[in-house]
């Protein structure tokens, strides 16, 4: 005999409340800094006021529609809660917007990078939690919309008619009355999640839509001169790009990283000293903050304004020059050094280098060092071995242009190799020994307190550039050092530009005073002044690099930089 007792339900309106109250948290959260945490701030959410104007309305003409509409809206509601929580988050790690086309094709890759530094579990429990999270999520959304559509059937049809478009006016006639700093009539809302929705749809429309490239990009330099101002007594000097990774003008204006990095600073200048070379510096603006390296590489070697994933992917479509075919049409054999590439990498064919040598063709042999597992100095000991010397005065050779981006101070900055002072062992498979790397990947890094490590990777940036430049590096050679980006906001918080240094370093004291000339400073210490969008800064270098007195052409049509969405 069944029970007539039977389980005490919550009472429509209750339910309805609950659920209100539940979507509405999770559309406004906000992040709880540092870290990917969350919390909850008293604000309405826009979006699910209007869902539950419709959900009202329909529920007093036809209860049943309310039912079906609450079913149709479990993946609305979940695709919102889903980007407000990326809204919120990669901003407070990253410093910068969220990019749901291009951050969602390399989430695995973040993830790995994360899981495989601290511990081989990690990133399964981390896919764990994230498929149970997701499902959670879908759960809470869905019981939260039926339980409101069935309360809100329950309730009286006329007023609650009255009530609901009353309300639904309220707001968007709040809304349209707000006027940025004259009168806020949207103080209780937390910011609308549809507008974020509506720009990634917009961005992935224009990747996926073809479109006339150069009037989305616009002109560029002309890259028609010569490189006759690199060629020397000695010969044409190899010209070294070096991308160093998250190296950014805070390590110039905040007063502690300043001062933390100074001794490492001092003692570059004195080993550029020891090896007879100079060097001017200057800031520049970078197109991204905090990650998305690419499109600060795209903006140098283009000379255009990759200032999204969009207008990345669409230079990649087309066959614009770059710093790399100006190189090779000067004869130079072109390299792309990049030991962080673990996978196919399409800008490799894009730029058209001689050789791309990533994770797996540097060749290092020795234990690997975390995700980013070949150390700066390692990967540039086989660079300079490789390509970069010059066997003799008996074995000629074509000049080298190569592109280096760095990794050990990429984040997580950890695990870090010790500096090796025989730079002889550092090809080999006895270039560190297991113990070293044991040992580098003891106190893994924490989200709470990144700047410890974050220092210490910069130290050792300076300290393997200086040991190289001091006895290692060939002659003659121009290295160009620029960083791709400020640190993420993690490790400082968000700094209020996104300004990067810029050092060009050679034994030639003719380029060092043409660089002046356009507004670089003497030694490692650039002036305060900006010199423009990092894209600007690729004219300036071919008019230092041509040939003295190469007449108008060049100068005249390098100037003709867009300076539009990156200035």
């Amino acid at each position: 005999m069944k029970s007539a007792v039977r389980p005490a339900r919550l009472p429509p309106w209750l339910a309805a409340a609950l659920g209100f109250a539940l979507l509405n948290a999770l559309l406004v959260m906000e992040n709880r800094w540092p870290g990917l945490g969350v919390r909850w701030v008293p604000r309405l959410s826009f979006e699910l006021a209007l869902a539950v104007a419709a959900l009202g309305l329909l529920a007093s003409w036809r209860p049943s529609a309310a039912l079906r509409l609450a079913h149709g809206l479990v993946p609305v509601l979940v695709l919102l809660v889903v980007v407000r929580y990326a809204d919120v988050t990669v901003p407070a790690v990253l410093g910068r917007p969220v990019n749901v086309y291009w951050d969602g094709r390399h989430a695995l890759e973040l993830l790995r990078a994360s899981g495989l530094t601290q511990h081989g579990a990690w990133l399964a429990a981390a896919g764990l939690a994230g498929l149970l999270g997701m499902g959670l999520v879908v759960g809470l959304v869905r019981w939260a919309l039926l339980a409101m559509a069935r309360g809100l059937a329950l309730m009286p049809a006329r007023p609650l008619r009255w009530v609901l478009a009353g309300g639904a006016l309220v707001l968007v006639t709040s809304f349209a009355a707000y006027v940025p700093g004259v009168r806020d009539t949207r103080w209780f809302f937390s910011l609308p999640v549809l507008p974020t929705v509506l720009h990634q749809a917009l961005l992935v429309g224009r990747v996926l839509v073809p479109d006339a490239q150069a009037a989305v990009l616009g002109p560029g330099p002309a890259f028609d001169g010569d490189a006759g101002g690199l060629r020397t007594a000695q010969g044409a000097a190899d010209v070294l790009l070096v991308f160093a990774e998250s190296y950014g003008a805070v390590t110039l204006d905040h007063p502690e990283l300043a001062a933390a990095l100074a001794p490492s600073r001092q003692r570059l200048q004195q080993a550029l000293q020891a090896g007879g070379r100079g060097a001017v510096s200057a800031r520049v603006r970078s197109p991204t903050y905090g990650g998305a390296s690419w499109l600060a590489h795209a903006s140098l070697l283009s000379g255009l304004p990759i200032t999204d994933p969009a207008r990345h992917d669409l230079l990649l479509t087309g066959d614009r020059p770059t710093l790399v075919s100006f190189f090779a049409g000067q004869g130079y054999r072109t390299v792309g050094w990049m030991p962080g590439i673990k996978r196919a990498w399409p800008e490799g064919a894009f730029y058209g280098f001689d050789r791309v040598a990533d994770d797996a063709g540097v060749g290092y042999q020795g234990p690997d060092f975390g995700y980013w597992r070949i150390p700066d100095q390692a990967a540039l000991a086989l660079l300079d071995r490789q390509e970069l010397q010059r066997g003799g005065a008996q074995l000629p050779r074509s000049p080298r242009f190569a592109v280096f981006a760095t990794t050990s101070t990429h984040a997580p900055f950890h695990p870090l190799a010790p500096l090796a002072a025989d730079w002889t062992r550092l090809p080999g498979p006895q270039a560190y020994t297991a113990a070293q790397a044991i040992e580098a990947q003891a106190h893994p890094p924490s989200l709470q307190a990144p700047l410890p490590h974050y220092l210490a990777a910069m130290r050792y940036q300076f300290d393997w550039l200086s040991d190289y430049l001091a006895s290692r590096a060939p002659r003659p050679l121009v290295m160009v050092v620029v960083g791709d980006h400020q640190p993420p906001a993690l490790v400082t918080g968000l700094a209020d530009n996104w300004d990067v240094p810029v050092h060009v370093i050679s034994d030639d004291p003719a380029l060092l005073d043409r660089l002046r000339a356009e507004g670089f400073a003497q030694g490692l210490a650039p002036p305060a002044r900006t010199l423009g969008p990092l894209h600007a800064l690729t004219p300036v270098l071919l008019r230092a690099f041509a040939s003295p007195g190469a007449g108008p052409s060049l100068a005249g049509k390098a100037r003709g930089v867009d300076s539009g969405p990156g200035s």
